[in-house]
């Protein structure tokens, strides 16, 4: 794999040529360690590349790697790697993401599925008849739809503002995409979900409004979050970021998206209120309900 720039001959030399007809390159190493592979930027479609203006720190290399750095995080229906991808000519310009990658057909289950999906179309009638029978290619059309459904939503929340990972990239069933972070005695480490903090007073009420503006923004969007809850929500210093969307449903178009966001805020509300914040989730939901119509 070579990476070219243009080149230039000696000025004055006898066969000196214009610059733009002279092609120099760059070569890479082809042979890359197991944990290894060329970065899959390019061979993924336009659309399955994160919205624009993308952030500075997207790298876009034909002669990036990527380096498996581990497993961040596992979970029922999918996985989460680390991995850094880098250009071996600018190591300065790398960057550490979180690839999530859902399951194979036989080691993922989404509870309650069918409510999360009702309401959602599909376009070929075959895929629809097999998840209906629970055939071996509806799981392949299950495992596609979760991870395609997550995508949407992260792309479509990021460009309305809301506080989620930058959608990087992606391929199949894998999902590249911004690594939430923060800093401990000078370590960058991933930040902590909601669940693991023990925030003082003021940053709990700070936390609360953080809240309410995203599930403002999404119920404005007429679409709910569907499983949020502490253990969905990281804690990077002030900054709150919501993760694990797959299951987001519409708040009209499925006929349980109203019951959805109550849970949603029950979820909320009682953590919060565990920690000493006088919240209500009836009275937080009627607050969203009023921005949705």
């Amino acid at each position: 794999m070579s990476h070219r720039t243009p080149s230039r001959s000696t000025p004055g030399s006898s066969d000196e040529l214009e610059p733009t007809f002279v092609i120099g390159f760059h070569a890479y190493d082809e042979d890359l360690a197991p944990h290894q592979r060329w970065s899959t930027w390019f061979d993924v479609e336009p659309l399955m590349r994160g919205p624009e203006p993308r952030p500075d720190w997207v790298v876009t290399s034909q002669g990036a790697i990527d380096t498996e750095l581990g497993i961040q995080k596992t979970g029922k229906e999918a996985d989460v790697f680390l991995i850094e991808r880098a250009d071996p000519l600018e190591p300065d310009r790398g960057v550490v993401m979180a690839a999530k990658r859902y399951r194979d057909t036989d080691h993922r289950t989404f509870h309650r599925a069918a409510s999360y999906t009702e309401g959602r179309s599909m376009k070929r009638s075959r895929d629809v008849r097999a998840l209906k029978r629970k055939s071996t290619w509806g799981k392949v059309v299950a495992s596609g739809e979760w991870a395609a459904s997550e995508w949407g939503a992260l792309k479509r929340l990021y460009e309305l503002g809301l506080p989620v990972p930058y959608p990087v990239q992606m391929e199949g069933t894998e999902i590249v995409m911004e690594w939430i972070t923060q800093l401990v005695d000078g370590q960058v480490e991933t930040a902590p979900r909601l669940a693991q903090t023990r925030p003082a007073p003021d940053l709990l009420e700070h936390y609360f409004e953080r809240v309410g503006d995203a599930l403002t923004t999404m119920v404005q969007a007429g679409v709910v979050h569907g499983d949020l809850s502490p253990y969905n929500v990281l804690a990077a210093g002030e900054r709150l970021v919501i993760i694990d969307l797959p299951q987001i449903v519409d708040l009209v178009g499925n006929p349980h998206g109203m019951d959805f966001l109550l849970r949603d805020c029950t979820n909320m509300c009682s953590w919060f209120r565990a920690r000493g914040l006088e919240v209500d989730e009836q009275e937080f939901f009627s607050e969203l309900m009023a921005h949705a119509f």
